[in-house]
């Protein structure tokens, strides 16, 4: 019983081995190398580019006051549409003491002049009712008079805006009302009820009431690589996309190509602008990040192949054909003359036709990547 125990372990054992030689021996054969094969096909290639940038108003103008104050009312809020003209706020004014003191001295100095100029008017009257002065004198008299009104006037409206920003004679253009200069839509109203304003003079762009633009009128303003610039000319058409909004997409056209570049991380970048066609009734913020597809070079109906066919051996483009002669396949490098790429296929100009079937890369099994 023992004796067959032995034999049962090590026919066991030989079997092991014997399995293990087997599949070693397997496993050191060479397999056999499979490619993509691919046939040439007649499509439309387009070399792209997306620029990044983001959507704004062509023209974007700031508001501010005629005169400096503080703000004691608002109209308007951001994202209301104002036509030319219309009240966004009104200031208070806070007047300079020098100016009021001048003013106000102005105001008496007339008002002196006024009284001497009424008494002689009524002296020279009575001298010109006796004949006893010309009418041409008397004339002199009463122009006077009439001068010395108006300057009375004058300097009592110059005091009343020093001190109120406004006068009785100039009531309805208040320089203590601000207004848009121009129809759209108020972006922003960066103050706030008692804010102190300034009006711009030289020493500062003064104090920005409202940011008032037309949101019918955008453009797509971004920054495209040196490399790709020079294959840009105006008018050429964009696909714009905002993300922001589910992906919507609209058209533009190039219309400004920036003379200069701008460094930007290292590399040098050309500014550029596109008009921006809206859909009817769509509503675009100011603002939105957006990307711009531009088509930099197209070749249509063209025999063409995926990249990855191609070898490249210095300045030359090789494929390799596929040869079936029934008993055992066969690739033969064959140089090709190539165009337009997109990237992913290139165009072929000269080299195979639309019957020949081109290796690709080589199909990587399970096992090889183990």
């Amino acid at each position: 019983m023992k004796r067959y125990s032995k034999l049962i372990i090590a026919a066991i054992i030989a079997l092991i081995f014997i399995g293990t030689f087997m599949f070693l021996w397997q496993k050191s054969q060479p397999k056999e190398t499979v490619y993509n094969e691919f046939t040439p096909s007649v499509k439309d290639i387009r070399k792209t580019t997306i620029i990044t940038g983001k959507i704004e108003p062509r023209n974007e103008v700031n508001i501010k006051p005629q005169i400096s104050g503080i703000i004691v009312e608002l109209y308007k809020e951001p994202g209301e549409f104002v036509n030319a003209g219309d009240v966004i706020a009104k200031v208070k004014v806070i007047p300079d003491m020098g100016q009021l003191s001048s003013a106000d001295m102005r105001v008496r100095l007339a008002q002196i002049n006024l009284k001497q100029a009424e008494t002689d008017y009524q002296r020279e009257e009575n001298l010109y009712n006796q004949k006893l002065v010309s009418a041409d004198e008397f004339d002199k008299v009463k122009q006077a008079l009439n001068q010395a009104k108006h300057e009375k006037l004058a300097a009592e409206d110059a005091l009343q805006i020093v001190r109120d920003g406004v006068s009785k004679s100039n009531a309805k253009a208040s320089s203590t009302l601000v207004r848009s200069t121009i129809s759209g839509v108020i972006l922003d109203i960066p103050v706030k009820v008692g804010n102190s304003v300034i009006l711009a003079n030289t020493m500062n762009d003064g104090t920005t009431i409202a940011t008032v633009a037309k949101m019918n009128d955008l453009i797509f303003r971004g920054n495209i690589d040196e490399t790709e610039v020079g294959q840009l000319v105006n008018g050429m058409p964009l696909k714009i996309t905002i993300g922001a909004l589910q992906d919507l997409k609209f058209d533009a056209a190039l219309e400004y190509i920036s003379p200069k570049a701008v460094e930007s991380n290292g590399a040098n970048q050309f500014e550029i602008k596109a008009a921006v066609k809206l859909a009817e009734g769509g509503k675009i913020r100011s603002g939105y990040s957006a990307n711009a597809e531009i088509v930099l070079a197209s070749a249509e109906k063209v025999l063409s192949v995926p990249e990855s066919a191609i070898e490249f051996s210095g300045d030359s483009t090789f494929v390799y054909v596929v040869k079936n002669d029934g008993k055992q396949k066969t690739y033969k490098r064959t140089p090709v003359v190539t165009g337009l790429s997109d990237g992913v296929n290139i165009e072929i100009k000269k080299g195979i036709t639309a019957k020949d079937k081109v290796r690709g890369p080589e199909i990587v099994t399970e096992d090889k990547e183990k």
